[in-house]
């Protein structure tokens, strides 16, 4: 008998990815999917979704009396919340909707599965919790046990969400786990992002901002890989513990542009160095042993693959992405829900 879960954020980037490999890799599970379709949801990325198995609930993780209904109503096995605003950047403009979203909506969730005995809450965070690497130390990894220490608005709110959790699991004896990841990249990114902004700029012969000198370092994840850990982790990792997941593709911002520029056939005179915002991480690393160890996961995609992937993904779906930039994929329809 397959299991109910409640997806949250499923209309998002990884979220949605999440909900087609949990079809694909397990087609007897029930996927309820809760969004509240802010500027980062778009329900047409859910449009290959719809089946017997699968539901579209428009709301908001912050709103209790739904939250509550929806479980009483389909008894989930599992919670996995991707719900989250995640843009740095929109974060140092307005941080409020950030701890609302992030950490109230996580409080909702948690007490939703202590009331209704949920099986297992999955926490997806990020390696944006640790803070940092310095850029002459390639030998330092982020392990589990490296200490919180955020730069922004938006790593202070994950930060926070998983503390919480882990307070829940140790107060309450929720049935807990969370991974933390490294940047993920793929089908279905808002062309905001590093990737999709690019590779939409550069198809479009437009400058392509790079803030500094794009020395900052990022350790690539491609999007399923991350998928195949949350379903590793919530079916086989130990309750109350936190897994790293790293793609092992460790890049400099400007070393990812020009990989882009060089696919499309574009020449490098498009890159454009703009202003370092605030408090920029210089270098995110994820040491995956444990994840390897305990659950034998490990990535899949090298970059070179990855990469190629996703160009091609966002070069025959241009009419996904220009939809996003115009506007035209808020004009949202009913999904059964």
């Amino acid at each position: 008998m397959g299991k109910n879960i409640l997806v949250t954020g499923g209309a998002g980037f990884i979220g949605s990815n999440y909900i087609y490999y949990m079809q694909r890799k397990h087609p007897d599970y029930r996927l309820v999917c809760i969004d509240a379709l802010t500027y980062a949801g778009n329900l047409h990325t859910l449009d290959n979704a719809a089946n017997g198995n699968f539901r579209f609930v428009l709301g908001d993780i912050t709103d209790r009396d739904l939250v509550f209904n929806l479980c009483k109503e389909e008894k989930f096995d599992l919670i996995v919340n991707f719900a989250a605003e995640s843009h740095v950047d929109r974060s140092i403009e307005n941080p409020e909707i950030f701890l609302k979203t992030n950490i109230l909506g996580t409080q909702v969730l948690l007490d939703a599965c202590n009331k209704f005995d949920i099986s297992r809450y999955h926490q997806v965070s990020t390696d944006e919790v640790y803070g940092d690497l310095p850029l002459d130390r390639p030998d330092l990894f982020f392990t589990e046990n490296t200490p919180i220490h955020t730069s922004s608005p938006y790593s202070a709110s994950k930060a926070s969400a998983d503390l919480l959790v882990m307070a829940y699991h140790r107060t309450f004896g929720t049935p807990v786990t969370i991974s933390r990841c490294s940047n993920n990249y793929g089908p279905y990114q808002f062309p905001e992002k590093l990737i999709p902004l690019m590779i939409s700029k550069a198809l479009a012969d437009e400058p392509l901002p790079v803030y500094g000198e794009g020395l900052n370092v990022r350790d690539w994840l491609y999007v399923d890989d991350h998928c195949k850990a949350i379903d590793m982790i919530t079916q086989n990792g130990k309750i109350g513990e936190v897994y790293n997941v790293g793609g092992h593709n460790e890049k400099t911002n400007i070393e990812v542009v020009r990989t882009i520029l060089k696919a499309i056939g574009k020449d490098e005179s498009l890159i454009t160095h703009v202003k370092d915002r605030p408090g920029h991480d210089r270098r995110y690393a994820i040491d995956p042993t444990k994840i390897k160890t305990e659950l034998d996961w490990e990535p899949e995609t090298k970059f070179n693959d990855g990469i190629a992937l996703t160009i091609e993904w966002y070069l025959n779906n241009t009419e996904w992405w220009q939809k996003i930039l115009s506007g035209e994929y808020r004009e949202y329809r009913n999904f059964g829900g």
